[in-house]
């Protein structure tokens, strides 16, 4: 067995690459094992990236992955070059050129009929013949001779070829040439299996260590997120129950023990992205202007200081607004759950988002509008959430797994189903603007709450939130150009993705792509 050689398991793997596995899982891994990959090709349908398959081409290592675009996880593993594919099952290779031998000299390489059926995988059923389509005699068609989760294509002749002919005596002669292919999926049979390739439930997790790959157990992998609205997020996970994220209630205690540990923390200087931030009323009320009790107050001198004159109450006032602003700036920071899809913002609670006018909203869940949360201002929560589309072709790409999530506080008189991060934005907008139509006292008040905000990406900031908003959102100044229309703003960065919108909703801000897909939902 040759050094670097891949162990094969048919419907499973190809050495690490497991059917199931997300693209970001994989990509992953192949950029940090430069000299087993030292190059990929990866492509996708510009205008439909999200409905259509994802292709992960290692030239240097004669395989071709085919992702879904939905879920991006891996569906399909072929062989195109044998040559080039070091492959074992079961300490057999699956294929090794004879000495000397060139496929410059003698065409395309490939395993026997007889090495696969004597040595390699023994006996199995006939398969599928697909004739050739030119008329020429010496033309050749293809035997798809399928296994349980392998498959291999061989040329033959289609002069030699006869349905009354054993598939056995058939392959085994001159008049079909060496497997031109070799595909690995789930199923029974590829003829059973390819109808639905796309759209079953893969068998193995997205994440390898759950695969028991790198490493047993770890946290249960997120299957879905479910938007309930007013702050409530509910995480559907493959195995284990729900896990609900409550904004501005749940801790970073509570994300460690459900989700583990954050794949990196990133620390927040400056608000500039601070979206629809609104503190406690309270808070210049409160003795714990700056997080602190009572008692914190006057452990020194200066706090037990009493002063007659108004004017030195408004200094204090507002040195005691800048020590508090330091503290919230010095304490904000994210949780970046790459292998999950999003990032969690950590700060103290703030008010919760306004409920949506169309949701079936039970007796429990009754609330103010704009109530503010139950948790001391001292307590750290989670009080934003940005969920990522991982969609290729856009600047973040390849930074976290897709996460895919649905609205189930948005329904429509017309349509109930909940809105998808499937779906285009242009449908996803028509009936946010329809549920929250209500919310605006004019339709110059709804244009202008919906505008968007230019944002300039830089690679040194947190993958959740490395965007700086030029210019303000209530006066529109700021850096813009190109603009689409008149809700548009072009994201700059130094991948040149394009355009890039922002549209906000009551408690959501979509950022949508040029061909209309969604590359990231911030729930707040």
């Amino acid at each position: 067995m040759e050094d670097g050689a891949m162990q094969l398991v048919p419907g499973r793997s190809v050495g690490f690459m497991t059917l199931g596995c997300s693209l970001h899982e994989v990509l992953t891994t192949i950029k940090a094992e430069l000299r087993s990959f030292p190059r990929f090709q990866l492509y996708h349908d510009d205008a439909r990236p999200i409905a259509s398959p994802v292709h992960l081409v290692l030239p240097d290592n004669g395989l071709r992955l085919q992702f879904d675009g939905p879920d991006q996880r891996l569906r399909l593993i072929e062989v195109l070059d044998f040559t080039k594919a070091k492959l074992v099952y079961k300490d057999v290779e699956v294929f090794k050129p004879a000495d000397g031998q060139s496929s410059v000299s003698t065409g395309p390489m490939g395993p026997r009929f007889r090495h696969i059926y004597d040595k390699l995988l023994g006996p199995t059923y006939g398969g599928e013949y697909i004739p050739p389509k030119s008329d020429d005699p010496n033309a050749r068609g293809v035997y798809n001779l399928s296994y349980p989760g392998i498959a291999f294509n061989f040329p033959v002749q289609h002069s030699a070829y006869s349905p009354k002919k054993d598939f056995i005596s058939l392959l085994s002669s001159s008049a079909t040439g060496p497997a031109t292919s070799m595909a690995i999926f789930s199923g029974e049979s590829w003829q059973k299996a390819r109808g639905t390739l796309f759209t079953a439930n893969p068998p193995s997790p997205r994440a390898l260590a759950l695969a028991g790959k790198s490493k047993e157990g770890g946290p249960d992998e997120i299957e879905l997120v479910r938007i309930h609205g007013e702050g409530r997020i509910e995480l559907v996970r493959r195995s284990s129950p729900p896990f609900w994220i409550i904004l501005s209630e749940t801790t970073p205690q509570d994300l460690i023990m459900e989700l583990g540990a954050p794949d990196s923390i990133y620390r927040k200087n400056d608000h500039r992205l601070s979206i629809h931030k609104d503190r406690r009323a309270s808070d210049a009320s409160d003795n714990s202007a700056a997080g602190l009790t009572s008692d914190d107050n006057f452990d020194s001198d200066q706090g037990s200081v009493v002063s007659d004159n108004e004017e030195d109450w408004e200094d204090d006032d507002e040195a005691a607004a800048e020590a508090q602003g330091r503290e919230v700036a010095a304490a904000e920071h994210f949780y970046n759950y790459y292998h999950h899809g999003f990032d969690l913002l950590i700060s103290q609670p703030t008010q919760i988002s306004p409920p949506s006018p169309t949701a079936e909203r039970k007796e429990s869940d009754l609330c103010e509008d704009g109530e503010l949360s139950s948790q001391p201002l001292n307590h750290l929560t989670v009080t934003k959430i940005v969920f990522h589309g991982n969609i290729p072709g856009s600047y973040q790409f390849n930074r976290h797994r897709r996460s895919r999530w649905t609205l189930e506080h948005v329904p429509s008189q017309q349509y109930r189903d909940p809105l998808n991060s499937e779906m285009r934005f242009v449908d996803i907008s028509g009936r946010l603007k329809e549920v929250f139509k209500s919310y605006y006292a004019s339709e110059e008040e709804e244009r202008l709450q919906q505008r968007g905000m230019a944002l300039n990406r830089g690679w040194g900031d947190s993958p959740g939130s490395s965007c700086e908003f030029l210019g303000g959102w209530e006066d529109g100044s700021g850096k813009k150009s190109k603009l689409a229309n008149a809700g548009s703003v072009i994201l700059e960065g130094d991948g040149n993705p394009g355009n890039v919108e922002l549209f906000g909703f009551p408690g959501m801000i979509f950022e949508v792509l040029k061909n209309g897909a969604v590359s990231s939902l911030t729930i707040y």
